[in-house]
């Protein structure tokens, strides 16, 4: 028998660690089911905390807090994977929480993430751990440069890559990550020489039903998404390869919930796994406007164990564009009114307090009969923005 979502006298309320735009844009597709959510994060006024009365932000380091928040939920999830497991065992200890404890320690660390899929057979750059200079150093001069050096936890928009190019770049990652107050584990891998950055997103619930989303592209610079066309202008071929690589990465961590799967697409048409997000992620920011579930509505479908929506796209082309900040200060942009003289295009913004260069301050979708019309219109729209 499926799970209500209601109780007796009041709505299942889903509880979600973190409170920034994902946790957002997934409040806002469960308060469309109905439900009730709750929202920790270490701060005040959070983009998500402040559209709930049940809002806990002295965050989950606080044990106090943290358990008032999940005595107000019935099932959590979460926004980030940044999540210490052993916290998320312990609320384990008194309610359902997905993805679980054992699938964010599968991912969290880049290093272990990337074992997990090599172990399941899915094609991965060569990588190592590196505990020294000289490992890194090696490992260049063994596979070629240049490679990629990467923090195997707390990385995401660049924070935590580097590309070295040459010993003195490993000596400086090296300085840059480990030399600080709070130094961070390294890892090396293989520079891959790609033609295109793809992403899938999968959602999967507890009884093992899935949706995969249509393979998207997504446009990076300096390590930081600013666009996603979907689906991927690349042959359909590939496009389905993509989409059963993602849905095998997903289920070889056991994934419950909405995971965001990226790849490359190399010269000789091999399809490389990247990185993993168990958690809703920028490239299916598209999903709210473009597919009949989003992934935001599937997200809360999958963690609560009910029949996942449609995939399918509206029209034949999406497109979405970042709102980076430009500057540092005031997240409130000047005006919006131009914007939404683009009557054809989504606008989100975040309603992030703070500004920075950079930051994810909210994204522009919009949809057309093919992909090139779509990005045009978005385009358009975020080029009228007034920051």
């Amino acid at each position: 028998m499926l799970p209500s979502l209601y109780h007796p006298d009041r709505a299942l309320t889903l509880g979600i660690l973190g409170g920034g735009q994902l946790a957002k844009m997934t409040a806002l597709a469960a308060y469309r089911m109905g439900l009730q959510v709750a929202i920790i994060e270490h701060a005040e006024q959070s983009p998500a905390g402040c559209m709930t009365k049940f809002d806990f932000n002295k965050g989950w380091n606080d044990v106090e807090e943290l358990d008032r928040f999940v005595s107000a939920c019935d099932v959590v999830t979460l926004e980030n994977e940044f999540i210490d497991p052993t916290i998320l065992e312990r609320i384990e200890e008194r309610r359902l929480v997905f993805p679980s404890s054992a699938t964010v320690a599968l991912v969290q660390d880049k290093y272990t993430q990337k074992q997990s899929m090599q172990k399941a057979g899915i094609a991965v750059a060569d990588f190592v751990a590196a505990a020294s200079v000289d490992e890194l150093v090696a490992f260049g001069e063994t596979k070629g440069w240049p490679i990629v050096i990467k923090t195997r936890k707390f990385g995401y928009d660049g924070y935590g890559n580097q590309t070295a190019y040459r010993i003195s770049d490993c000596q400086s990652a090296w300085a840059k990550f480990r030399n600080t107050e709070s130094p961070r584990d390294l890892m090396a891998e293989e520079f891959v020489r790609f033609t295109k950055e793809l992403a899938v997103i999968v959602a999967r619930n507890r009884r093992g039903e899935v949706v995969v989303y249509p393979c998207t592209q997504t446009i990076q610079q300096q390590h930081i998404c600013v666009s996603v066309l979907a689906p991927a202008p690349i042959e359909e071929t590939l496009q389905k390869k993509a989409q059963e690589v993602a849905l095998a990465c997903v289920e070889a961590i056991n994934g419950v919930g909405v995971f965001g799967v990226e790849m490359f697409l190399t010269e000789s048409d091999e399809i490389l796994f990247n990185e993993i997000a168990p958690r809703p992620h920028n490239s299916g920011h598209y999903t709210i406007e473009a597919c009949v579930a989003s992934q935001f509505e599937n997200c809360v479908r999958a963690v609560c164990n009910l029949p996942l929506g449609s995939s399918a796209m509206h029209q034949g082309g999406a497109a979405m564009i970042n709102i980076l900040g430009e500057r540092n200060g005031s997240g409130i942009p000047d005006s919006v009114v131009d914007t939404l003289r683009h009557a054809d295009a989504s606008l989100h913004l975040y309603g992030k307090k703070d500004s920075r260069v950079g930051r994810k301050m909210g994204h522009v979708t919009a949809l057309g009969p093919d992909l090139n019309q779509a990005f045009h219109k978005a385009r358009a729209a975020v080029e009228a923005l007034i920051w």
